[in-house]
C-alpha cells in the first residue's frame, strides 16, 4: 500500500526536504488536536525520529513546504528566515476584482495573540472571471514577511478575501461557490518557494503545481488555462 506522501517529495538530500503539502492537512500537532499531522507522516516516510518544518503552511493552503533533516540545518535555516531570506509566493482565488497590483503593509502577529508586527505582501491580479454569484479573481500573493495567517489576512484587509477561508472569509459566498463548482477547500496554494540550502548557501527555488481539487474547479468557473501556470518571479 502507498505511503498518503507518496509522489508529494520535490526534493530530498541530507539535511533537505521539500513536499507538496495536500489541502486539509494539518503540518504539527502543535497547531491543533489531529490525530496525524505532515510532521507525523513525515517522519514515517523516512524513517526518521525527528524532522524540523522550515515554515508553516495553514490546514487548508496546499504547495510547497520545507523541512530540515538535522538540527545544524534547522539552525541555519531558522537564522535565514529570521533575516528575511525566504521568499514565498501563493496563488489565491480572491472575491471580487483587486487592483491590478497592490501592495499591502498592515502589521499583524506572528503567532495568536502575539503583537502586531511589520507584515507586508504584494498582491498581483492575473484573471478576473465572470463567476456567479460574483466576479472572482485569481492573484499572485508575493510575501515580504512570514507572519500569521498573512496571505489571508492581507486579502481581507483589501475585502478581496480568499473563497473558502472559513476565518476571514464570507460564508454565504463560499457555500454558494462550493456548490455551484465543487471548491470545497481553502482557495490558497503555495507556488513557490525560495531558500539559501542549508549546506552550500546557494540560493535555491521549489514549486508545486496546481492540485485538481483546486485546478478543476478554476476551469469550471472560466478560468483560462494559461492563466493556472504557476510562473514564478526570479
Amino acid at each position: 500500500m502507498d505511503h498518503p506522501l507518496t509522489g508529494r517529495i520535490l526534493h530530498r538530500d541530507e539535511s533537505l526536504l521539500v513536499m507538496d503539502k495536500p489541502s486539509g492537512l494539518l503540518v504539527h500537532r502543535g497547531w491543533g488536536r489531529d490525530r496525524e499531522t505532515l510532521v507525523d507522516w513525515v517522519r514515517d516516510l523516512l524513517a526518521m525520529g525527528t524532522v524540523y518544518p522550515v515554515h508553516r503552511l495553514d490546514r487548508g493552503t496546499s504547495g510547497v513546504i520545507a523541512f530540515a533533516l538535522d538540527a545544524a540545518a534547522a539552525q541555519r535555516l531558522g537564522e535565514a528566515t529570521a533575516a528575511g531570506a525566504l521568499r514565498k509566493e501563493y496563488r489565491a482565488l480572491v472575491r471580487g476584482a483587486p487592483p491590478d497590483h497592490v501592495t499591502v503593509d498592515h502589521p499583524i502577529p506572528r503567532r495568536p495573540g502575539g503583537p502586531r508586527v511589520e507584515a507586508t505582501t504584494e498582491i498581483e491580479t492575473l484573471y478576473t472571471a465572470a463567476a456567479h454569484p460574483r466576479h472572482l479573481s485569481w492573484v499572485a500573493a508575493r510575501l515580504r514577511h512570514g507572519r500569521l495567517h498573512q496571505v489571508r489576512r492581507h486579502l481581507k484587509h483589501l475585502s478581496h478575501p480568499v473563497i473558502g477561508d472559513a476565518n476571514y472569509g464570507n460564508g454565504p459566498l463560499n457555500r454558494a461557490v462550493a456548490e455551484r463548482y465543487g471548491l470545497r477547500r481553502l482557495a490558497l496554494h503555495a507556488a513557490h518557494l525560495w531558500l539559501p540550502h542549508p549546506a552550500t548557501g546557494e540560493l535555491v527555488r521549489f514549486s508545486a503545481e496546481l492540485p485538481e481539487d483546486l485546478r478543476a474547479p478554476l476551469l469550471r468557473m472560466g478560468f483560462p488555462a494559461p492563466k493556472l501556470k504557476l510562473e514564478g518571479t526570479q
